[in-house]
């Protein structure tokens, strides 16, 4: 028989008032695409982690290759053909994508790295400037890095932690071929993931893991998506109701916006038009790096050099307003990024309430200069439960929840303002889907409610399930709306070329109409006026 790649039996990993992972064991074969599943929280990335060195297990058996090891730390794991693309990115945010690959690899010259990464970045279509310092990139092109990293190790064994979270449906494309001609090489991939479409396409064999325990193995090509959501939460998640409803006033009227890119890396913004109306969710598409991050910053406040009257919500111009200006008037927002930008990670979870809600007069725990801590705790264990977040309670720091966990407490903090225009990026990334399902409803609910809302994500399937009206934001411009109704993933996906301007579909369907009226008009003359 074959010897396993990797092996892992009674994993076992506790943590104060939580136990991550509770005897478990997994094999993984040579050559195979192997994928775990479970909720967040359920201890997948614990897990992959004690693989790859970075966290030490307090009980069980790892072997590599039939040989037992001990793996102390990442090198370690490097050195016996282990790779590992995390969920949440291992990047020094001051230096270039050269830099950081280079960290990782041993025996290599900077110019070598550099070389090497603008050949695997033109391989595997993962486009990449290596000159750029990691703090210029968007949640989407650190992916691309950390990708490309493991990629270079030439891995036995990559794992991957949510790789295609925040890649578009094209990218996605790419990196599955990829995945594929590794296997087919004999490298084995532990592959984490949240769709369940991408699992049964790509994995020919799956754990699924529940309160860190193995609760089931099979092969995810003879399972249905709602098997193995049964099988991972214990239920289907409930269908969406977005039921049509006509929209209210403008709430956000972008005019004419125009900004040059704070750093060379940047994109510029061009004469960007957007009207967000109560009511009614507004969705924007597009390849990560194409403006998303500039639009979302000048919109929030934290870039204040937006020209005077390009920016208005209502009536009042707050093109030049800060952050807690424009949240006095009902705006929040939630960030790509969760750590770091969305929560303070040593912080608690009360103290991170803090952060945007100093304002909202639905909070009375500010006395004379005075947090009211109680209430603070009481309040933050409120959302807690209104949003199903696993944590240890309100006094949790932000960096001890699951990347899902998190992204449901920063949600439902800004939620729970009752925001008169909430705009959110990435709402779902790396979220399971029950949780996902959870969290698209609750934004349905805050436009039923009549609030207007935007949202800018790279899963297509996302923005269609809540959207009443489509953009997509290419190269700093932002294409005219389209209804839901009228969008396709064929069009979205030329959208994101920059080819709104031309469409292929309306022109052909343009010159069809002219041909046909000429006939009917001037029969002898068709030919000539075609």
């Amino acid at each position: 028989m074959t010897t396993p790649r990797l092996q892992l039996t009674g994993i076992t990993k506790r943590y104060p008032g939580v136990v991550a992972n509770s005897d478990v064991s997994l094999t993984v074969m040579p050559g195979e695409t192997h994928a775990v599943l479970g909720e967040n929280g359920a201890g997948k990335s614990t897990l992959m982690k004690i693989i790859f060195g970075a966290v030490k297990p307090d009980a069980g058996e790892v072997r590599i290759n039939g040989q037992l090891m001990q793996i102390r730390n990442p090198k370690d794991a490097r050195a016996n053909g282990i790779s590992m693309v995390f969920q949440h990115f291992n990047l020094f945010d001051t230096l270039t994508v050269a830099e950081n690959v280079w960290l990782g690899l041993a025996r290599s010259s900077l110019d070598q790295v550099t070389a090497s990464i603008v050949a695997k970045a033109t391989e595997y279509g993962l486009d990449i400037d290596p000159a750029r310092p990691v703090h210029t990139l968007s949640v989407g092109e650190m992916q691309r890095v950390e990708i490309i990293r493991a990629l270079l190790t030439r891995p036995e064994l990559l794992i991957l932690d949510e790789p295609t979270s925040v890649l578009t449906p094209q990218a996605v494309e790419k990196l599955f071929v990829v995945l594929k001609k590794l296997a087919s090489e004999g490298c084995s991939i532990l592959y984490i993931s949240h769709k369940l479409h991408e699992i049964r396409e790509l994995c020919n064999a799956c754990t699924v893991l529940r309160a860190g325990k193995v609760t089931g193995v099979c092969d995810p090509s003879q399972e249905s998506n709602a098997s193995l959501s049964r099988m991972m939460i214990g239920a289907e998640p409930p269908q969406l109701q977005h039921r049509p409803q006509k929209a209210g006033t403008v709430v956000l009227d972008v005019k004419g916006l125009s900004l040059s890119r704070e750093d060379q890396f940047g994109v510029e913004l061009e004469g960007i038009d957007l009207q967000v109306c109560a009511g009614e969710v507004v969705g924007i598409a597009g390849v990560s790096g194409n403006g998303q991050k500039e639009l979302m910053v000048a919109l929030s406040g934290e870039d204040c050099r937006a020209p005077k009257g390009s920016i208005h919500m209502g009536e009042t111009d707050v093109s030049t307003l800060h952050p807690g200006e424009r949240r006095k008037l009902g705006l929040h927002f939630v960030p790509e990024e969760r750590l770091g930008r969305g929560a303070v990670p040593t912080l608690s979870l009360a103290h991170n309430l803090l952060l945007t809600r100093t304002e909202a007069i639905s909070l009375p725990k500010f006395a004379g200069g005075w947090i009211k801590v109680r209430a603070l705790e009481q309040h933050a264990a409120q959302i807690i439960s209104d949003f199903n977040v696993k944590a240890g309670g309100p006094r949790a720091l932000a960096r001890s929840l699951s990347g899902g966990n998190l992204q449901k407490f920063i949600v439902g903090r800004e939620i729970d303002a009752q925001p008169k225009l909430f705009i959110v990026s990435q709402p779902t990334w790396g979220v399971d889907v029950g949780a996902s399902a959870q969290i698209r409803a609750a934004i349905l609910a805050l436009r039923d409610a009549g609030c207007a809302v935007l949202v800018v994500s790279e899963e297509l399937d996302e923005l269609f399930e809540v959207s009443d009206r489509l953009h997509v934001i290419a190269k700093g411009s932002l294409s005219p709306s389209v209804p839901v109704a009228e969008a396709t993933v064929e069009k979205i996906g030329e959208w994101m070329s920059g080819l709104w301007d031309f469409d292929v579909q309306q022109h052909l369907a343009a010159l069809e109409a002219f041909v046909a009226n000429a006939a009917a008009s001037q029969p002898g003359a068709m030919h000539a006026q075609a």
